[in-house]
């Protein structure tokens, strides 16, 4: 039986592509359950280990799939690092035109409107990776602090709420909504 090479070729380029992107998303969805059972485990209220959680988590949220994406993303830091926010907010502008499903971006890029003092397009940001990403703790303290900054105290309130039920750990999430909860009652001093 003869088999036309008209119809393998189609056939073939057909099988690369999958047997290419089958891996990657196999990657992808470990990626995801390791995330899951990492914040199932941070949510533990008698969590020890918690800050080593915390870490594994953000490592993972900083991994795009692309390491070009992931290089612009470490520059990008580096940026901030050295103060220089405009820099930052290119190479981070850059992961998200290259990457525009990469929650970890528009986070990170909302960090450095945040430090040049771009509340509005930081909001945005925070949105947009909360949108992709809603478990992001550190974006809820970051959207938190924003609607701090606006005096916003019942939405900042809900936003560190939100980040408290995630990760119910941290020392300047149980401040913050210790400090709204005494400005919201007329009780601040």
């Amino acid at each position: 039986m003869r088999v036309h090479r008209a119809f393998l070729n189609p056939l073939i380029a057909a099988l690369a592509v999958f047997f290419a992107y089958v891996p990657a998303n196999a990657q992808e969805n470990r990626a995801e359950d390791e995330v899951a059972q990492l914040l199932g485990e941070l949510r533990a209220p008698d969590q020890q280990g918690w800050q080593r959680i915390e870490r594994q988590i953000q490592r993972l949220w900083s991994r795009s799939g692309s390491a070009s994406a992931d290089l612009l993303l470490q520059r990008g830091r580096d940026a901030i690092r050295r103060g220089d926010t405009t820099r930052a907010v290119e190479h981070f502008s850059a992961v998200i035109d290259h990457a525009p499903d990469f929650a970890e971006a528009y986070h990170a890029r909302a960090m450095a409107w945040f430090m040049a003092g771009r509340l509005g397009l930081a909001l945005d940001d925070l949105q947009h990776a909360l949108s992709l990403n809603p478990q992001h703790f550190t974006a809820l303290i970051g959207l938190g602090r924003i609607f701090e900054e606006l005096n916003a105290h019942e939405r900042a309130r809900k936003a560190y709420d939100a980040a408290h039920a995630i990760h119910p750990h941290r020392d300047d999430v149980k401040a913050a909504r210790e400090r709204l909860e005494r400005r919201l009652s007329g009780t601040e001093i």
